[in-house]
């Protein structure tokens, strides 16, 4: 018996520009980045039969549409028709957390790095040295939008934000948007460009506060959200020669490669500080320059996806060698949930009955 033809990405594109857009409006954005990746996939308006904003639940493999356009649109720097951030006060985080002090990205992520800290070891420099090491990515990226190289004294020398965040371990803040063109993987030779397969998805949830994770030094959403995708695609970390992990700060790439087994409990700095996920490393790592050095409209993901189908289409601007496979970490909230994409070159085998 074989496996359900799947699913694969036809087109993959972002904004014109990514940075401060004060033109751009959030739908504006959105509009902009799905017509791309219409173009991108070598289709017009008219081929496409379903839309969704920001994710997408099924539609395909349901049967209800044929080829579904993905949107985001974020201005996140210049907040056109952006309503003021608030946290109401009824909310849980309102009663729970707030009257604390902990209010906000930068306050609520700053709990788990210290705690990790303490509990491992890990350096200021180490730390540091993730902002390093994607801005090396970032160099060779002409979109990015910081691309001078930089040290781990100048991070450490930056402005500090929230201890022990300095201003370099912080994600940017930064309009733009990207949208995905996905369809049955049976018409993977139908488009203008390379399918880039998904081979394996998996979700997690966790926990909606910040004080309520099982664990301040690990992500369970991320080894959960993991597991289940490199299941789903048959594949171990070995298999995985691209990797891209949602970077909103310094630490969620520590994390991320725990999480996902790369390396073990406590490893992660000293692996990033070895050099292994920059330029010339044996995994490369947030390829575009991630968050901290490429874009971070607020809501990252896409950009992750849209880098990781540039990478294994073999048409990015930092690109590696022969990346088959990709893998796509993806975060949300603080730690309250995440996402994990497998995305190849090539389908999967199909599974066979037993005694064939």
């Amino acid at each position: 018996m074989s496996r359900a033809p799947g699913v694969i990405i036809a087109g993959a594109a972002e904004t014109d520009q990514v940075g401060k857009l004060p033109g751009h409006s959030t739908l504006a954005l959105h509009i902009e980045a799905a017509l791309n990746a219409v173009r991108d996939a070598g289709l017009s308006l008219r081929d496409i039969d379903g839309i969704a904003t920001v994710s997408a639940p099924g539609p395909i493999q349901a049967g209800y549409a044929q080829t579904v356009l993905v949107t985001h649109g974020e201005s996140g720097r210049s907040r056109v028709g952006a309503a003021p951030f608030r946290i109401p006060a009824s909310s849980p985080s309102g009663q729970f957390e707030v009257p604390y002090g902990t209010v906000g990205p930068t306050t609520t992520f700053t709990i788990t790095a210290l705690r990790y800290m303490k509990d491992f070891g890990l350096t200021h420099e180490q730390l540091a040295y993730v902002a390093v090491a994607q801005r090396r990515w970032a160099a060779k990226n002409p979109r990015a939008a910081y691309r001078d190289p930089i040290t781990v004294d100048d991070v450490l020398a930056s402005r500090l934000i929230a201890y022990p965040f300095h201003l370099l371990e912080c994600c940017l803040v930064t309009d733009g948007g990207g949208a995905l063109v996905i369809t049955s993987a049976d018409r993977a030779g139908d488009f203008a460009k390379p399918a880039v397969y998904v081979l394996g998805t998996g979700e997690s949830a966790e926990a909606p506060m910040i004080s309520q994770l099982a664990d301040f030094t690990e992500s369970q959403a991320f080894r959960l959200a993991g597991q289940a995708a490199f299941a789903e695609a048959g594949i171990g970390v070995r298999d995985v020669r691209h990797l891209m992990i949602y970077d909103a700060f310094a630490h969620v790439p520590i994390y991320g490669l725990e999480a996902l087994g790369f390396v073990g409990k406590g490893e992660a700095g000293a692996f990033i500080t070895d050099g292994n996920t920059e330029p010339g490393g044996r995994l490369p790592l947030n390829t575009n320059g991630g968050g901290l050095s490429y874009t971070h409209t607020g809501m990252y993901g896409m950009f992750a996806i849209t880098e990781a189908v540039r990478q294994v289409r073999g048409e990015a601007a930092a690109q590696v060698e022969a990346p088959d496979i990709s893998v796509v970490l993806g975060n949300g909230g603080a730690f309250a949930a995440a996402g994990v994409l497998v995305l190849g070159r090539q389908p999967r085998p199909p599974v066979r009955a037993h005694g064939r």
